[in-house]
């Protein structure tokens, strides 16, 4: 499938094959260390995705496995089956992205926290709590902080003091270098916050549950997000997940264990709650982390149905739940046949303009700027470099003195223009863009 955008920003940071493309303010390394024991030595694709879908599903298992006397067996295995059979969980796993980390780590430490606060059942369980929430932030440390917000104010009302030092200490060593690095690129924490958000188009009240709909035709990003809205059997799935939820903690109710569904749940909607209504975009990946908090309230509720206490209505409830999980599975998986086509097509579209480039005289070591520098740029074995919006990392004269010593070229799109100063220079075409390479 070749790598994205955002994996080619995070694989650079550590590989000796590409120059390290900018790394912006909303971004965290732990991506980029996670890829590293690959990345470092090898430029195969390949290699780099087999080491990712092998940790993520190991990573899925420990998180499971932190709820083991928690829930019955069972239920902790559907569980892991419906989160692992979502298109969004399938596409991302095996990338360089933070996402599904964010979700594994959630996942884990709502689990570890519950053990902890049962105490009889794993006295480590704070360590794994800290590791849990380290995780998380170290992908995402807003993530983190949206997720672990609920665990963290029901530890210090009820005065559980180690479970609030676990808390604390697992954002701390997760998020420590992201804070540093504010402080030495980004002229401290809050401008870093603020930078974050206005790359993001600026948070605040805004619903954005329509643009999470239109997104789960297989898009990987919806922005603008107005296009229309996918069929009913695709977007089914995401209005029966909160209702089985639901079913979930009514069942917890009745057999008198409610923490341990309401808690996931209550994480599970902190979550979601600025990728729901404080951004005006969508993206499939934002909500993995409420998915696989979600899967385990939801199991609970399936396997309830399927164990119905009335024998008579058993066969017929256990028949309708395995009926809809089928056709759950074939929706999800003709989403992600055509999300992976798309993207396919995509890269391989980033993959000919970089040789275009290369028959043009524009070979490493050398310097785009322009549109899709940044994922051109690593096809190519370029450097990336913009000289205006959220990438920008170098002026007008940075530019210009870099075309006095290697190849540069500022690419546009068919219907674009150059920048002021690659007016003068000459355009060529290079597959469907048009490359305006400096004299």
């Amino acid at each position: 499938m070749g790598l994205g955008w955002d994996e080619v920003v995070y694989v650079s940071q550590v590989t000796a094959h590409r120059p390290a493309a900018f790394f912006s303010a909303p971004r965290a390394r732990g991506v980029s260390l996670l890829v590293a024991p690959v990345a470092t030595w090898s430029s195969s694709t390949a290699l780099l995705r087999v080491h990712l879908a092998v940790l993520s599903g190991l990573g899925l298992f420990l998180a499971l496995r932190a709820w083991r006397g928690l829930f019955p067996p069972r239920v902790l295995a559907l569980a892991g089956a419906l989160f692992a059979t979502l298109w969004v969980t399938l596409f991302y796993g095996p990338q360089a992205m933070p996402n599904y980390w964010v979700a594994v780590g959630a996942l884990a430490a709502v689990g570890l926290f519950l053990r902890a606060r049962a105490g009889r059942l794993d006295r480590a369980a704070p360590w794994g709590v800290a590791a849990s929430v380290a995780l998380m932030a170290w992908m995402r440390p807003t993530d983190a902080v949206w997720t672990a917000a609920p665990l963290l104010i029901w530890a210090v009302c009820v005065r559980r003091w180690r479970l609030s030092a676990a808390l604390g200490a697992g954002l701390a060593a997760g998020a420590g270098q992201w804070v540093v690095e504010a402080y030495t690129g980004f002229g401290g924490l809050g401008a870093r916050l603020a930078e974050a958000a206005d790359i993001q188009g600026g948070l605040g009240w805004n619903i954005a549950v329509l643009d999470q709909l239109r997104s789960l035709d297989g898009q990987a990003l919806c922005r603008p997000c107005d296009g229309p809205l996918p069929s009913t059997a695709v977007v089914l799935w995401w209005f029966v997940l909160p209702l089985l939820a639901a079913l979930g903690l009514v069942v917890a109710v009745r057999a008198g264990r409610t923490p341990g569904t309401l808690l996931p749940l209550v994480c599970a909607a902190t979550a979601g709650v600025p990728y729901l209504f404080m951004i005006g975009y969508a993206a499939p990946r934002f909500l993995l982390p409420v998915y696989a908090l979600l899967a385990i309230p939801v199991a609970d509720g399936l396997v309830h149905l399927i164990t119905a206490p009335d024998r008579a209505v058993r066969p017929v409830t256990a028949t309708l739940v395995a009926l809809g999980l089928a056709g759950h599975l074939a929706v999800q998986y003709a989403v992600l046949e055509r999300a992976v086509a798309r993207t396919t097509a995509a890269h391989r579209d980033w993959a000919r303009t970089a040789a275009e480039l290369h028959r043009i005289g524009v070979r490493p070591p050398c310097l785009l700027t322009g549109e899709e520098a940044i994922p051109v740029a690593f096809y190519a074995g370029c450097s990336s470099a913009n000289v205006t919006g959220h990438n920008a990392n170098i002026t007008r004269a940075g530019v210009e003195r870099a075309a006095r010593r290697m190849p540069v070229a500022a690419l546009a799109a068919p219907d674009g223009r150059p920048p002021p100063y690659a007016r003068t220079w000459r355009p060529r075409p290079v597959a469907g863009m048009y490359a305006f390479v400096a004299p």
